[in-house]
């Protein structure tokens, strides 16, 4: 009997039963990212604009870091090179390979982050894009994650989709999510929801992302807001 059809007794089995409510995304994130010289913006090699401010700034100091849904690499390479120790992990085996050639020092991991062999604590937690394509039930393994890894006094520096904005997620309810039993393309928060989300740490900034143009090197978005927050 596979595990969908056992019953649920424990908030684990809980959590299984409604990833089943939802397509399972390595496929779709693998043709994503099967085409390199695509011209999506993800694709570049460019870190986030937040990244780079928090670090010139002085928010971020190097120390031990992990880049949740790292993509093909840009801001796990992006935190290399700024002196961190850096873990990465993806769903994705295309996105990880691709990665792996453009940041050998970074140890990627392939696969689901809640189940991945990583130890902590880290000084930093990255997540550009990770955490707006979790269904809602999976927040709560995103903040076990975060209370297993994340270092006292670190940091969880966060880009997502914010409500309101063209080209962004859904704003639908959380419970309509699962009468529809989709994502469409992905979760938009507000503000607000971002910081009760997160209430357990302390929020640094919650702005929107700022947009910049093709010639820029660095990535930003206007339909993106971006979040930093510290561990008490």
């Amino acid at each position: 009997m596979g595990d969908a059809a056992r019953p649920v007794r424990d908030v684990d089995g809980l959590l299984r039963m409604l990833d089943e409510i939802f397509p399972a995304p390595e496929p779709f994130w693998d043709r994503f990212y099967e085409d390199r010289d695509r011209d999506v913006p993800f694709f570049a090699a460019k870190p986030d604009e937040s990244l780079v401010s928090y670090l010139d700034g002085g928010a971020l100091n190097p120390g031990r870091a992990l880049d949740l849904g790292c993509g093909p690499g840009r801001n796990a390479a992006h935190l290399a090179a700024s002196g961190f120790d850096v873990d990465a992990v993806d769903l994705s085996a295309t996105a990880i390979a691709w990665a792996r050639e453009r940041a050998p020092e970074v140890r990627f991991h392939q696969g689901d982050a809640f189940t991945a062999d990583l130890t902590g604590p880290y000084d930093l937690i990255y997540d550009s894009g990770c955490f707006h394509h979790l269904p809602p039930h999976r927040r709560i393994s995103y903040l076990d994650l975060l209370d297993r890894l994340l270092a006292p006094g670190g940091h969880l520096a966060i880009s997502c989709f914010v409500a309101g904005a063209d080209n962004s997620g859904t704003e639908l309810p959380d419970l309509e999510l699962y009468r529809q039993g989709v994502l469409a393309g992905g979760l938009a928060y507000t503000p607000d929801e971002l910081r009760d989300v997160f209430a357990d740490l302390t929020p640094v900034e919650v702005r929107p992302m700022r947009a910049q143009p093709p010639e820029s090197p660095v990535f930003g978005a206007d339909f993106l807001q971006v979040g930093l927050f510290r561990r008490r």
